[in-house]
């Protein structure tokens, strides 16, 4: 079944004259637009938005993977829009439609016919208003079109011998404050300096939630009894205290996506 969705894959590619390829670094794009080289060759481009809600890390991800597999890439800065600074639970659609534009333009002002992005056959469920603006605005997504899965799409990397093909999933920084929260200077700093520091402990795809002063810290399966029973767990608090949290928990849930989208009734 992969095989078929890989092959269907490569006839969207083919077929799309030329493209920009929206690259952030993480493993969907990443995939996308290494095997749209390999596809086309020419006429293909990776661009990044580099935003203040990224994580730099990711940045510098998308730059390395780009020079190693000698694709040609272009990284895009924009200021932190003004329509999402309250982060409204539309934040996702607006966020979308503001960098998407970003990438139209460029696409057009450069002779790329099509802006194509890295949304899976995951990203039809859960609560997704991005995936809206991006049917409205034209962008393709020849992931989702093939009917390629996360886990697909995991497999394929790694059979292609992308290093990539098991990073944890990253989300932008501002899926980490509640929604209706005026998002200050300083906020988003201190949830990147807390995430990056229990990543370099050995914690990866770790999730710091950010509520007021408190840092509510969601684990990956298997790593919550590590953290507890850590020698590091008193350095890890004071730690997140000096970047400026008075308070610290951990989510007996563990990390999930959507944990902060709206609670549906039943």
């Amino acid at each position: 079944m992969t095989t078929d969705k890989s092959v269907k894959l490569d006839n969207i590619l083919k077929g799309l004259d030329s493209f920009i390829v929206a690259f952030s670094g993480g493993v969907d794009s990443s995939f996308l637009l290494h095997r749209s080289f390999r596809v086309r060759k020419t006429a293909i481009i990776g661009v990044t938005i580099r935003t203040p809600y990224i994580p730099s890390h990711e940045i510098t991800s998308a730059v390395e993977f780009s020079e190693l597999h000698g694709i040609k890439h272009k990284i895009l800065d924009l200021t932190f829009p003004e329509i999402i600074r309250n982060n409204p639970i539309q934040r996702c659609y607006l966020c979308k439609k503001s960098l998407f534009t970003e990438l139209v333009t460029y696409a057009r002002e450069n002779n790329y016919r099509y802006v194509v992005d890295g949304s899976n056959a995951d990203d039809t469920g859960d609560f997704r208003p991005g995936m809206k603006a991006l049917t409205e605005m034209g962008i393709r997504s020849p992931l989702l079109e093939a009917g390629l899965t996360k886990k697909e799409i995991r497999e394929l990397s790694r059979n292609e011998g992308l290093d990539i093909w098991d990073k944890p999933a990253m989300a932008c920084l501002l899926t980490r404050i509640p929604y209706d929260t005026e998002i200050k200077d300083g906020m988003l700093g201190m949830i990147e300096k807390a995430e990056s520091m229990l990543c370099d402990k050995g914690y990866p795809g770790v999730r710091v939630r950010m509520h007021g002063d408190l840092a509510r810290i969601e684990c990956l399966p298997g790593y919550m009894e590590k953290l507890i029973r850590n020698s590091e767990r008193e350095y890890i608090t004071s730690h997140l205290k000096k970047i400026g949290f008075r308070y610290v928990s951990l989510d007996l849930e563990g990390y999930r996506t959507g944990s902060s989208n709206p609670i549906k009734k039943v």
